[in-house]
């Protein structure tokens, strides 16, 4: 590290709030949209060292790290609110609550994302530098590449900003000039399936940065899903039947086969959250052996982490705007710490990218819901509070996940932990204000459900919400899933990825899949620069997000 290496500067803060608002927002469109968000991480660390090296002629990669930390804590923090968020004004149309207003939807962002970051930092001894041999984080590693490539020069912001400018070109001829359409879909009508193909960069750019065998695995969900579940429904059940000829294949899969997929995820999350037990006992072992020593760990100190979750526990019991109660609380401290671990040891072996938080949420919703209802707390109230507390929950989950990468991306070039851990604190206050605002102009522009963002993921969450609360769950469905995700399981094969393929339609995987492809072709013949195009890639996710929330504005204007 050189001598007078700057980190928190003002200069750093202020662009890491603006990457933290840009790819903050462009997740949640993301999300809202296909049901997948991707780590802004990378990319934030890229347009830092092509605006502070190239532009500001600065060569800090201390700087730098501090840039990316605080923008990539406002997409974590955005994937875990948009995943349950927007349960509550599917509600509100149907008249079962109020809908949330700003405030509301800051509250709980805001205390979900405090809490997530004072949860993650008593473990980061413990899992980042202690099983550096045994979690690889990849993409940490990545990360920290690209800052030490910003110290000797390059010109990878490039690519980023290339690739956004040609996603927001081809959103613009296909959703505001309609020249072309956006999806094509191929019914098959002997066998009452069907395939398609959206014409979108962003999920091209998904793909192509999950890699291959995500997303074979996502497409392979879509094909069980959509040409051999539907047919065998459509074909053999009566209802569903009468429900493809009065609807097609796609109302089929809205009223059977989402069913089984969300079977599948649940199932997946479950699997994962095992297999991640043994590693949350020893890190919760090494935690409290060091705060006992007294080692200086260079984070912020015990005592004030402590006291932060106790005081930030005691405003979700006394705000009205997080209507969860003492049980709730305590629920969301407790799934909070455990997810929060469990969270970063999946980004430690597989990435930010591959995190299952769906998989926790639904168990904290199932778990949360249950608990609601026998303790009386049920109908509208039940509902609201149990999607409170899942927010909040997938909200600490997905930033524990991205935290955790920060982290280590900081330990790798010598960055010290106390100041990132800090300016994970400014990422999710931006992030939480962010989230709050893209959330309600989407939803008046064209509404939670619409075919524009049919917030897939809240969907599921509501779904389950309602079946637990009203014992009208289809556990029939639920259970093919089931055995449908042990069957892959006993294969060896990665659960979630093939579940959310079963879950989300098929002209939306096959795009990704096609970036999948893209990827094994160019990491086979052209590898020198398949790096530069996962560059390419998160600018075209980022372009089309940013475009369609400009066409939001634009709708909401009109």
């Amino acid at each position: 590290m050189k001598k007078g290496n700057k980190e928190i500067t003002f200069t750093a803060v202020l662009l890491g709030i603006m990457i933290s608002v840009v790819f903050g927002a462009a997740n949640a469109y993301l999300g809202l949209r296909v049901g997948l968000t991707v780590s802004a991480s990378i990319p934030a660390a890229v347009i830092s060292m092509g605006v502070l090296r190239i532009v500001l002629r600065r060569d800090s990669i201390l700087e730098n790290n501090i840039v990316q930390t605080i923008g990539s804590a406002g997409e974590s923090l955005v994937a875990g609110a948009i995943f349950t968020m927007p349960a509550l004004y599917l509600w509100a149309e149907e008249g079962v609550c109020l809908p949330p207003g700003f405030f509301q939807l800051t509250v709980i962002a805001l205390l979900g994302g405090v809490l997530g970051v004072l949860l993650m930092i008593p473990v980061r001894k413990p899992l980042i530098v202690d099983e550096d041999k045994t979690l690889p984080f990849p993409e940490a590693r990545a990360c920290a590449a690209v800052l030490r490539a910003g110290e000797k020069g390059s010109g990878l912001a490039r690519d980023v900003f290339i690739g956004l400018g040609l996603a927001a070109l081809v959103k613009f001829i296909i959703d505001f000039f309609k020249w072309i359409p956006a999806a094509i879909s191929f019914p098959i009508r002997r066998l009452r399936g069907e395939v398609g193909l959206e014409l979108s960069s962003a999920l091209l750019g998904v793909g192509y940065i999950v890699g291959t065998k995500v997303s074979t695995l996502v497409f392979a969900g879509s094909f069980l899903g959509w040409l051999i579940l539907i047919p065998l429904f459509s074909f053999f059940y009566e209802p569903a039947t009468k429900a493809y000829l009065e609807g097609g294949a796609i109302a089929v899969w809205k009223d059977y086969v989402r069913y089984v997929g969300a079977g599948a995820i649940a199932t997946g999350g479950l699997i994962s959250l095992v297999k991640t037990l043994p590693t949350f006992f020893r890190a919760f072992s090494r935690t409290v052996s060091s705060s006992c020593s007294g080692d200086d760990t260079g984070d912020i100190p015990l005592k004030r982490v402590a006291a932060g979750v106790a005081a930030v526990v005691l405003l979700i019991v006394l705000l009205p705007q997080v209507p969860v109660g003492v049980g709730g609380a305590l629920l969301i401290a407790l799934f909070g710490f455990f997810f929060a671990i469990v969270s970063a040891r999946m980004v430690g072996l597989v990435g930010c990218s591959n995190n299952p938080v769906s998989g926790m949420t639904i168990a904290t919703l199932v778990v949360s819901a249950f608990a609601l209802k026998t303790c009386g707390v049920v109908g509208a109230a039940g509902m609201v509070s149990a999607i409170a507390i899942g927010s909040m929950v997938c909200i600490i989950a997905a930033l524990a996940g991205d935290m955790s990468q920060d982290l280590k991306t900081g330990w790798l070039i010598g960055a010290t932990p106390w100041k990132q851990q800090v300016c994970e604190f400014v990422g999710v206050g931006v992030a939480a204000f962010t989230v709050s605002g893209v959330l309600l102009l989407l939803h008046k522009a064209w509404g939670f459900g619409s075919e524009e963002i049919s917030a897939p993921q809240a969907m599921l969450m509501k779904s389950v919400t309602e079946g637990i609360m009203g014992g009208t769950l289809p556990w029939g469905l639920l259970f093919i899933g089931v055995g449908i995700a042990v069957v892959i399981a006993l294969c060896r094969l990665p659960v979630m990825p093939c579940a959310l393929g079963i879950y989300l339609p098929i002209n939306l995987n096959a795009t990704i899949f096609a970036g999948g492809l893209l990827r094994c072709l160019m990491d086979r013949f052209r590898p020198g620069i398949s790096s530069r195009i996962t560059l390419l890639s998160a600018g075209l996710i980022a372009g089309e997000s940013l475009c369609g929330i400009l066409l939001a504005i634009l709708a909401v204007l009109a």
